[in-house]
């Protein structure tokens, strides 16, 4: 397509105590290989470090940056008002800790066309700096670790049920009304279910590739996947018939491991053939999950196999019938079509 017939491009980001990484995401961002236009919009949270200094800069540096301020904290109200803030046909999500390859707006674009998808979506490439790091990395983009999701683990083009961020049509996120601000996790599976059911075609591709920093320290690892497994049940109570075997496996796991511990405990040592079988699949499943990264790192996966596993399967068992209802009780359109 001719540069002057690409669309232009929003770019929203929702951020939180990003210090870290926030210069180096918008720096893959502003340095993305497309020719169209192209404005970065950054929703502020309450951050407790320079995440605001930060982001000042990055707007007196370059034109195309703006900010708004997301005072709740929460992910879908930030995307929500810098959806709103934004201005431009294609609206590009992107996390503050996650890094574009240097095609990826280009190739969302294109692939949007090809396609005729409403949001398009590829790889979340999960990536260490250390050795915990890259063990989770490794864990999480290993099918032991989360089954056979594409954007996790790879595959072939295809419909999808949901993609890693997303690369959406305007027109999508104003009929949907934009992400429901009640789901503090699972936001995304959330929309790209409405979008199905109006119609609307998620695509994943390979093509697209999306650099993640993992979470960096077990109990921040713990702490996001019980959120995951927490309102991925929440989806499954307010979307009937959304929910699938692989989101199952990990409460599964909790009840039969407590229940093998208990069992060997108190009736027969036999009980802890079931949490020793497990232990022994995720050491056995991090030996190719490992392969080439060093030893310090390779030990560490299966902690990181067993945290990611026990913590979702928590979540979603003990995630409050409550939640449900409130949000069906708050259901309302937060983006409004111009």
């Amino acid at each position: 397509m001719p540069p002057h017939q690409l669309p232009a491009v929003s770019v929203i980001m929702p951020v939180l105590n990003e210090e870290r990484h926030l210069r180096n995401a918008v720096r893959h961002i502003l340095e993305q290989e497309y020719d169209g236009e192209m404005e970065v919009v950054i929703a502020l949270g309450p951050s407790a470090d320079r995440t605001d200094e930060i982001a000042a800069e990055l707007v007196a540096e370059d034109p195309r940056v703006h900010t708004v301020p997301n005072p709740t904290g929460r992910t879908p109200a930030a995307l929500n008002a810098a959806i709103k803030a934004s201005r431009h046909p294609v609206v590009v999500r992107v996390d503050g800790h996650g890094m574009l390859s240097p095609d990826y707006i280009a190739t969302a674009v294109r692939l949007l066309e090809e396609t005729g998808a409403q949001n398009v979506g590829g790889l979340m490439h999960a990536e260490g700096e250390n050795d915990w790091e890259k063990a989770v990395a490794a864990a999480m983009t290993s099918k032991i670790g989360v089954g056979n999701a594409a954007f996790h683990t790879g595959g072939e083009a295809a419909p999808a049920e949901t993609v890693y961020l997303g690369v959406f049509r305007r027109e999508a996120l104003e009929q949907q009304g934009g992400y429901n601000e009640e789901f503090i996790r699972a936001q995304d599976w959330e929309l790209n279910f409405r979008i199905r059911e109006a119609g609307g075609l998620i695509w994943f591709s390979p093509e697209l590739k999306v650099s993640y920093r993992p979470r960096p320290n077990v109990r921040a690892l713990a702490k996001q996947y019980k959120d995951y497994g927490r309102w991925r049940h929440v989806v499954a109570r307010f979307h009937q018939g959304s929910i699938n075997l692989r989101y199952l496996a990990p409460p599964t796991a909790v009840v039969a491991i407590a229940a093998g511990i208990v069992l060997g405990a108190a009736v027969t040592p036999w009980g802890f053939v079931i949490p020793g079988g497990y232990l022994a699949a995720i050491v056995a499943g991090s030996l190719p999950a490992g392969k080439g990264l060093p030893v310090t790192a390779r030990l560490r996966i299966p902690v990181a196999l067993a945290t990611m596993h026990m913590s979702w399967g928590w979540g979603f068992l003990t995630s409050p019938r409550a939640l449900a209802k409130k949000v069906i009780a708050s259901r309302r359109p937060a983006v409004m079509a111009r």
